[in-house]
C-alpha cells in the first residue's frame, strides 16, 4: 500500500519533468529554425544583391527589359514588371540612374497604369513606388507624365477610403511624388487636384464600418494632406495650398470628421494634426476654425471641446499632444485669436452664471491641477497666446484668481510664481520637474519684450531671492534644467528692465548676481538649457511629438526664444554701467530715428494715397469729359435729325404754307417757330372742347340704351294676359311676335336701336381717333420743348467754348507779337556787337559772316517788299 502511494507521485513527477524538457526542446528548436530562416533570408538577400549587380553591370540588360515592357502579351509584360521591381528593391539607386538615362524609360513604365489588366496595373503601381523612392528627378518626370490624374482615377474607381490594398499603394506612391518636392506640390495644386481630395473624407457620422483597411487608407489620405501644408515647405507654397483647401471645402470636411462620433482614436488624432497644419498661419482658415461648433446641447466651440481633452489626464497621450499642437497652430501669427483667448480670462468677459466653460478657464484649470502633464500643456498653450503680442501680455496682468473662500484674489502672475516657489511640496502625478519647466517657460515668454510685466514680476520682493537661490545651489543633473530656466528668467528681468523700480535697477541686479552667484557661474547655468539633450529635438519641428510624457520638456517656439535671448543676456550681464548708459542713449537715439522714419513713412504713404486718389479723380474726370464730348456730338446730330423730321412733318401736314413768310422773318430757335407752338396749343384746346361735347353726347346715348334695357327686363316679368294699363309703349315692343301690330312696333324699335348703335359706334371711333391725335400732338409738343431746352444749353456751351478759344487765340497772338519784338531787338544787338568787333579788329568766323549776310539779304528783301 505504501509502495503504491509512493509510486503514483513519483510517476507524476517524472511526467512533469518530461513535459518540461519537451517544451524546452521545442523552444530551442523554434529558435534554431528561426535563426536558420533569418540566415537563409539574409543569404538569399545577399545572393539577390549579387545577381542584381551582375545583371545591371551591362546597362543594355535594363534597357532591353524596358523595351520588353512594351509588349502587350501578359506572359511577357507581367514577369518583366516583377523582375524590374525586384531589381529596384535590391539596388534601387543604381537601377534608378540607368532608367533615368534610358530614352523614354520612365514613360514606358507610366504606360503600365493604363493597362486594362488589373494585375499588371497594380504591380505597376508597386514598381513606380520603388522607382520614385528618394529620387527627385524621377519624381518630377513621373508627375509630368500625368501620374496624378491616373492615380486619382484609380483611387476613385477602387472606392476611395473604402477601397482595398490598391488604394493604399496609390496613396503611398502619391506621397513619394509629393513629399519634399516643391515642384510637384505646386504642379499638384495648379492642376486643381486638391479639389479631388475632398470626397475622400466624406465618411459620415457612423459608429461602425471602420475596417482595418479603411483606417489605413484614411490615415494615408490625411498624411497626404499634411505633406502639402507641412511647416517645412516654403511659406508661399504652404499658404496657397491652405487657401485652396478652404475654398474647395476640404477644411470644412476635416472639421466634420473632427466633431463626428464613432471615429477611431488614431484617425481622430491624425485628423486633429491635419487640421492643425491646414490652419497654421492662415488667417482665413483660423477664423473659420474659431467658428466651428461641436454638435452638443448647447453648442460649444470646437476649441473648447478640444481643450477639455487636453487637460483631461484620462485621454490618450498622443491625443493630448495633437490637441496642444492644434491650439498652437490656431494661435500661430493670429493676434485676433490670441486676443479672443486672453479675453476669456478677463473679469469683464467671464460668465458669472457658470453655465459655460471658456477656453481661458480650462487653461487655468489645467495650469493649477495636480497632473504635471496638464500643467505643462496648459502653460505652453497660454504662452502661445502671448507669443509676439505685447498687448496681450499687458492684458494678462489684469487676470485675478480666487484661490480660496475668504482670501483676496491674486493675480495670475503671482499665482504662477507661488506654485513655482512651492517646488516639489505639492504631490503631483508625473514628472517632478515638468510643472516647474512649464511655468518657467510661460513666465519667460510673458516677460520677454514687455517691461511692464517685468516691473510687475519684480514688484513681488520674494521673486528675485527665489531665483538667485535656485541658481546658486548645487543640485543634481535633473535640477540643472530648472536652474538654467531660472537664470534665463532673471536675465530677461535684467535685459527688459526699464529701471522703474529703485530697488531693482539693472545695475543692482547685476551686482546681486556677481555677489551671490558669480557671472561665470550664472552664464554656465544659463547654458544648461541649450545643452540639454531634448532641446535640439524640440527645435527641429513645431509639432510636439514625444514617445512618452517624460520627454515632454521643451516647446518648439520656446527654443527659438532661447536662441534669440541667450547671447544678448550674456552681453548684458558683462556690460558695465557706463556701457549700459551708452546703450540706453543709443537705444533712445535709434527709437527717435525710428519714430522719425516711421513718421516720414506714414507721410509718404499718405501722399501716395492722395496721389493715387488724385490720379483716379483725373482719370474719372477725363472719362467724364470724353463722355460729355461724345454726348455733345450725339446731341448735335440728334438736334439736326429732329429739325429734319420736324420740317418733313410740316410738309406732310401742309400746314406751314401760311407761316412760311413770317417764318423767315420771325424769331426762330433751332427751327422751332413760336407761332407754330401757339397754333398747336389752339388746336389742342379746340380738340379738348370737341372731345367734351362728344363725351356728353355719348353719355346721353348710354342713358337711352339703359332705359331700353330696363324696359325689356320689366316686360319679361309680366304674364301674356297682363292688363291694358300695364301695357306701356316700351313694354309692347317686347310682346310675342304672333300679334301683327306688336310685330310692326318691334321692327320700328329694332331699326331705331340699330341706327342709334351705329351712330354711337361712329362717335366712339371718332372720339378714339381724336384722343389719339391729341396724344400724338402732346408728345410732339413735349419732344419739341425738350429739344428746345437741349438746343439752348448746347448753344450756350458752344458759345462759351467759342469765347474761350477766341480769348486763347488773342493771348497767343499777343505772345507771338511780343516774341517777334524780342527777336528783332536781339538781332539788332547782335549786329551792333559784330560791328564793334569788326571795328576792334577781331576776326569773325565764316558762319557768323554768313549769318550776317543772310540777315542783310533778309533786310534787303524786306526793304524791297516795302518799296513795292
Amino acid at each position: 500500500m505504501i509502495e503504491e502511494m509512493l509510486f503514483v507521485p513519483s510517476s507524476l513527477y517524472l511526467r512533469n519533468i518530461v513535459w518540461k524538457w519537451v517544451f524546452k526542446l521545442w523552444n530551442i528548436l523554434s529558435i534554431f529554425y528561426k535563426q536558420i530562416e533569418e540566415n537563409s533570408t539574409r543569404q538569399s538577400e545577399d545572393l539577390g544583391s549579387q545577381f542584381t549587380e551582375i545583371f545591371i553591370k551591362q546597362q543594355e540588360n535594363v534597357t532591353l527589359l524596358l523595351s520588353l515592357l512594351e509588349e502587350f502579351d501578359f506572359h511577357v509584360r507581367w514577369p518583366g514588371v516583377k523582375l524590374l521591381t525586384s531589381l529596384l528593391k535590391q539596388l534601387g539607386p543604381q537601377v534608378q540612374q540607368i532608367i533615368l538615362v534610358s530614352p523614354m524609360g520612365v514613360s514606358r513604365l507610366m504606360d503600365l497604369l493604363a493597362d486594362s489588366r488589373e494585375v499588371i496595373r497594380n504591380d505597376g503601381v508597386l514598381l513606380l513606388q520603388a522607382l520614385t523612392r528618394s529620387n527627385g528627378a524621377i519624381q518630377k518626370i513621373v508627375a509630368f507624365e500625368n501620374a496624378f490624374e491616373r492615380l486619382l482615377d484609380i483611387i476613385t474607381e477602387e472606392g476611395s477610403s473604402d477601397g482595398g490594398i490598391v488604394v493604399e499603394d496609390c496613396l503611398i506612391l502619391l506621397q513619394n511624388l509629393l513629399k519634399n518636392n516643391n515642384s510637384n506640390q505646386n504642379f499638384f495644386k495648379e492642376g486643381s487636384y486638391i479639389q479631388r481630395m475632398k470626397p475622400w473624407f466624406e465618411v459620415g457620422d457612423e459608429n461602425s464600418g471602420w475596417s482595418a483597411q479603411k483606417v489605413t487608407n484614411l490615415h494615408l489620405m490625411l498624411q497626404l494632406v499634411r505633406v502639402l501644408v507641412s511647416p517645412t515647405n516654403p511659406p508661399g507654397a504652404t499658404s496657397s495650398c491652405q487657401k485652396a483647401m478652404f475654398q474647395c471645402g476640404l477644411l470644412q470636411q476635416l472639421c466634420t470628421i473632427l466633431m463626428a462620433t464613432g471615429v477611431p482614436a488614431d484617425i481622430l488624432t491624425e485628423t486633429i494634426n491635419t487640421v492643425s497644419e491646414v490652419i497654421r498661419g492662415c488667417q482665413v482658415n483660423q477664423d473659420y476654425f474659431a467658428s466651428v461648433n461641436a454638435p452638443s446641447n448647447p453648442p460649444r466651440p470646437a476649441i473648447v471641446v478640444l481643450l477639455m481633452s487636453m487637460v483631461n489626464e484620462r485621454q490618450p497621450f498622443v491625443l493630448r499632444c495633437a490637441v496642444l499642437y492644434c491650439f498652437q497652430c490656431f494661435l500661430y501669427k493670429n493676434q485676433k485669436g490670441q486676443g479672443e483667448i486672453v479675453s476669456t480670462l478677463l473679469p469683464s468677459t467671464i460668465d458669472a452664471t457658470g453655465n459655460s466653460v471658456s477656453a481661458g478657464q480650462l487653461l487655468c484649470g489645467g495650469l493649477f491641477s495636480t497632473d504635471s502633464l496638464s500643467n505643462w500643456c496648459a502653460a505652453v498653450a497660454l504662452a502661445h497666446a502671448l507669443q509676439e503680442n505685447a498687448t496681450q501680455k499687458e492684458q494678462l496682468l489684469r487676470v485675478q484668481l480666487a484661490t480660496s473662500i475668504g482670501n483676496p484674489p491674486v493675480s495670475l502672475l503671482q499665482q504662477c510664481t507661488n506654485i513655482l516657489a512651492q517646488g516639489d511640496k505639492i504631490d503631483r502625478r508625473g514628472s517632478k520637474i515638468q510643472t516647474r519647466v512649464g511655468l518657467l517657460m510661460l513666465l519667460c515668454t510673458w516677460l520677454s519684450n514687455c517691461p511692464i510685466a517685468v516691473t510687475h514680476f519684480l514688484h513681488n520682493t520674494a521673486n528675485v531671492p527665489f531665483l538667485t537661490g535656485q541658481i546658486a545651489e548645487n543640485l543634481g543633473e535633473e535640477e540643472q534644467l530648472v536652474q538654467g530656466l531660472c537664470a534665463l528668467l532673471l536675465g530677461i528681468s535684467i535685459y527688459f528692465n526699464d529701471n522703474s523700480l529703485e530697488a531693482y535697477l539693472k545695475e543692482k541686479l547685476k551686482q546681486l548676481i556677481e555677489k551671490r552667484i558669480g557671472k561665470e557661474n550664472f552664464i554656465e547655468k544659463l547654458g544648461f538649457i541649450s545643452k540639454h539633450e531634448l532641446y535640439s529635438r524640440a527645435s527641429q519641428k513645431p509639432q510636439p511629438n514625444f514617445p512618452s510624457p517624460e520627454y515632454m520638456i521643451f516647446d518648439h517656439e520656446f527654443t527659438k526664444l532661447v536662441k534669440e535671448l541667450e547671447g544678448v543676456i550674456t552681453k548684458a550681464i558683462y556690460k558695465s554701467s557706463e556701457e549700459d548708459k551708452k546703450e540706453e542713449e543709443v537705444k533712445k537715439t535709434l527709437e527717435q530715428h525710428d519714430s522719425i522714419v516711421t513718421h516720414y513713412k506714414n507721410m509718404i504713404r499718405e501722399q501716395d494715397l492722395q496721389l493715387e486718389e488724385l490720379k483716379r479723380q483725373v482719370s474719372t474726370l477725363t472719362c467724364q469729359n470724353e463722355q460729355l464730348q461724345t454726348a455733345v456730338t450725339q446731341q448735335a446730330s440728334q438736334i439736326q435729325q429732329q429739325k429734319d423730321q420736324y420740317n418733313l412733318l410740316k410738309v406732310q401736314r401742309g400746314k406751314d404754307n401760311q407761316h412760311q413768310g413770317s417764318a423767315s422773318d420771325g424769331a426762330q430757335v433751332n427751327g422751332v417757330q413760336p407761332e407754330e407752338i401757339s397754333r398747336l396749343r389752339e388746336e389742342i384746346e379746340e380738340l379738348k372742347s370737341n372731345q367734351e361735347l362728344l363725351q356728353s353726347q355719348l353719355a346721353e346715348k348710354d342713358s337711352l340704351i339703359e332705359n331700353l334695357k330696363s324696359s325689356n327686363a320689366a316686360s319679361s316679368v309680366h304674364e301674356p294676359s297682363a292688363t291694358a294699363r300695364d301695357s306701356e309703349p316700351v313694354v309692347e315692343l317686347k310682346q310675342t311676335k304672333s300679334v301683327p301690330v306688336q310685330g310692326e312696333n318691334e321692327a320700328v324699335t329694332a331699326a331705331n336701336t340699330a341706327e342709334l348703335e351705329g351712330r354711337l359706334s361712329a362717335l366712339l371711333q371718332e372720339t378714339r381717333e381724336l384722343q389719339n391725335e391729341v396724344k400724338v400732338l402732346s408728345e410732339e409738343r413735349t419732344t419739341l420743348k425738350e429739344q428746345l431746352d437741349s438746343s439752348n444749353s448746347t448753344i450756350a456751351i458752344l458759345q462759351n467754348e467759342k469765347d474761350k478759344l477766341e480769348l486763347e487765340i488773342t493771348d497767343s497772338k499777343k505772345e507771338q507779337d511780343d516774341l517777334l519784338v524780342l527777336l528783332a531787338d536781339q538781332d539788332q544787338k547782335i549786329l551792333s556787337l559784330k560791328k564793334k568787333l569788326k571795328d576792334l579788329g577781331h576776326p569773325i568766323e565764316e558762319e557768323d559772316e554768313l549769318e550776317s549776310g543772310d540777315q542783310d539779304d533778309e533786310d534787303d528783301e524786306n526793304e524791297d517788299g516795302g518799296k513795292d
